[in-house]
């Protein structure tokens, strides 16, 4: 099964803030970009998240094809808790998403 890193450009990770991240899949082309838009659910990539499906934002963007989540931080940014200050590891843990 492939995983998304395997299929897409690109899979960045950053902070939105201090209460949220995001994370852009930059998939490359066409066929990429709509084979990740059927195959990558929003349900899984909250569950591999640790999060709610509810409080999950997807923007698939065609035209750049780009697939965009946003999602609450698990702990607020710079917090004793926080381990990923700028939010940067959230990429591989999607990258790592196998599709069917």
């Amino acid at each position: 099964m492939p995983e998304v890193g395997k299929i897409a450009e690109k899979v960045r990770s950053k902070n939105a803030g201090p209460f949220w991240l995001t994370i852009d899949i930059f998939c490359g082309s066409k066929e990429s970009f709509e084979y990740l838009r059927t195959h990558l659910s929003s349900e899984s990539v909250a569950h591999r998240l640790g999060g709610k499906t509810s409080e999950l934002k997807r923007f698939d963007m065609p035209e750049l094809d780009v697939i965009k989540f946003s999602l609450p931080r698990p702990s607020i940014q710079g917090s004793g808790i926080d381990r990923d200050m700028h939010g940067a590891q959230w990429a591989n843990v999607i990258a790592e998403i196998e599709l069917p």
